[in-house]
């Protein structure tokens, strides 16, 4: 007896034919371990080849954060949405593991293409910085494709959304543990090619389950071609998206800011580096979590976006103050122990007290701002690169504006008010709509009483008496 073709009939309820999205949640954090775990390798790498640090990392961060830009950008442009999820989300792994094993050689090589070719000085930083940036381009915009490309396992509706913003929650979480991983442990006790192997290992892994639960699940395309062809920047979702641009922009910035000020309290030591980046990683991914679960139960996630970012501006005073007022005079003086242990505790401790409030609620604004964006019917894929694509911009303007303007013109402590007066504009941007639109709700009643009156005679009218 023949069997009903699978796109016909009625549709089941959103994601009720997906069972596997608690598994999809732990593919996401091994593909962020492997990541970050790269990320700390290329960093040792680039310092071995470029030479200053600070060049190293401005090479690395800005390759890193502009490749996922295009990556979210390019995925949803160049890949159908009719090509299974998973498959494509396992290529993209399956592809950035290889090109890790390809820069573990390619990398040290361009000492000796430089060397041949330009002659020691300023040209010559010039030339390793650009053939650098150029070798870490395609692997970050790989990276940059891997969250558009899971989105279009589930759809725009808000258990969907939900699940978007828990895919990007675990990514997170899993950069916080290569991050610990990379820094603590593999290159302090093992070496580069260890550390790649062990972030190739998590690839491969990733893209083979990957692979294998694609086969279980099968893909049916719920995307009209008007949703698929449609601006993202429609009037009324454009201040969605230049407020999360706004909310990377800050959540960057402050990173930097507070990086700055951290390293004159804590020590300005790569293990420094290594915690104040796991505890802003671990708060946005728990920030993120918390979003997701307010995404699809509060019915105007926008104005919820809209107060978190309000809420923000209390999180980067709280730093400030600690920073500036309470950890100078802290009681515990760290430098009169030897332990290691002992110092970790007590740095990841002030870090942890410092930190964590304003990046709770710079994570909990992405899949708000997911949510606040969406509409029914749309390419989930498109809808969540638009929004990874403006949230990466603002964090890209963020780490350059503040790290290499701000900072050096207007120093830290008004480089903060600067932080202050975005997220400000962020809120207002978000908000004013929604209280102007409340406004009239309420306003509209009483007018409509005011014309009935009006026409029955009994209301006064304007500068006159009333009716008789």
């Amino acid at each position: 007896m023949a069997s009903t073709p699978p796109t016909r009939g009625p549709r089941p309820p959103a994601d009720a034919d997906r069972p596997f999205l608690p598994a999809l949640l732990l593919l996401f954090v091994g593909s962020g371990c492997a990541a970050l775990i790269y990320e700390i390798v290329w960093f040792q790498m680039l310092q071995l080849v470029i030479g200053a640090s600070g060049v190293s990392l401005a090479v690395l961060l800005g390759t890193f954060m502009g490749g996922m830009f295009l990556g979210s950008l390019l995925l949803p442009r160049f890949v159908a949405p009719t090509r299974h999820p998973l498959q494509v989300y396992a290529a993209i792994e399956a592809t950035i593991g290889a090109f890790g094993l390809l820069l573990l050689v390619a990398i040290p090589g361009v000492s000796g293409i430089y060397g041949a070719l330009v002659p020691a000085g300023p040209l010559s930083v010039l030339v390793r910085t650009l053939l650098c940036a150029v070798l870490l381009l395609p692997p970050t915009i790989l990276m940059g494709a891997t969250l558009p490309a899971m989105a279009r396992y589930v759809e725009a509706t808000p258990r969907g959304v939900a699940w978007m913003g828990f895919f990007y929650g675990g990514n997170i979480g899993g950069a916080v543990l290569g991050c610990l991983l990379a820094g603590y442990y593999l290159l302090r006790v093992h070496d580069i090619p260890t550390a790649t192997g062990v972030a190739l290992a998590l690839n491969l892994l990733v893209a083979g389950a990957g692979l294998g639960i694609s086969y279980f699940s099968a893909h049916r395309p719920r995307l009209a071609k008007e949703a698929a062809t449609g601006p993202l920047l429609t009037p009324g979702r454009r201040a969605v998206y230049v407020g999360i641009a706004l909310s990377g922009l800050t959540a960057l910035g402050a990173e930097v800011v507070w990086t700055r000020l951290l390293s004159l309290t804590l020590g300005a030591t790569t293990y420094t580096f290594s915690v104040i980046l796991a505890v802003f990683l671990a708060a946005l991914g728990v920030g993120s979590a918390a979003g997701s679960y307010l995404a699809r139960s509060v019915p105007n996630p926008r104005a919820i976006l809209g107060l978190c970012q309000a809420l923000v501006a209390l999180g980067v005073a709280w730093t400030a103050y600690l920073v500036s007022s309470a950890f100078p005079y802290w009681p515990i003086n760290p430098s009169i122990t030897t332990s290691a242990w002992f110092l970790f505790q007590i740095d990841l401790a002030r870090a942890f007290l410092a930190l964590v409030p304003a990046p709770l609620l710079w994570g909990a604004s992405f899949p708000l701002a997911v949510a606040a964006a969406a509409e029914e019917g749309q390419d989930s894929g498109r809808l969540m690169a638009g929004v990874y694509a403006a949230n990466t911009v603002g964090a890209i303007l963020g780490a350059l504006g503040f790290g290499l303007l701000a900072i050096p013109r207007l120093g830290t402590q008004d480089s903060q008010r600067l932080l202050l007066l975005l997220t400000g504009v962020s809120a207002a941007l978000l908000l004013a709509p929604q209280l102007r639109r409340r406004r009239i709700e309420q306003e509209a009643p009483a007018k409509g009483k005011t014309r009935a009156r009006r026409r029955a005679g009994t209301a006064p009218a304007p500068g006159g008496r009333a009716g008789r």
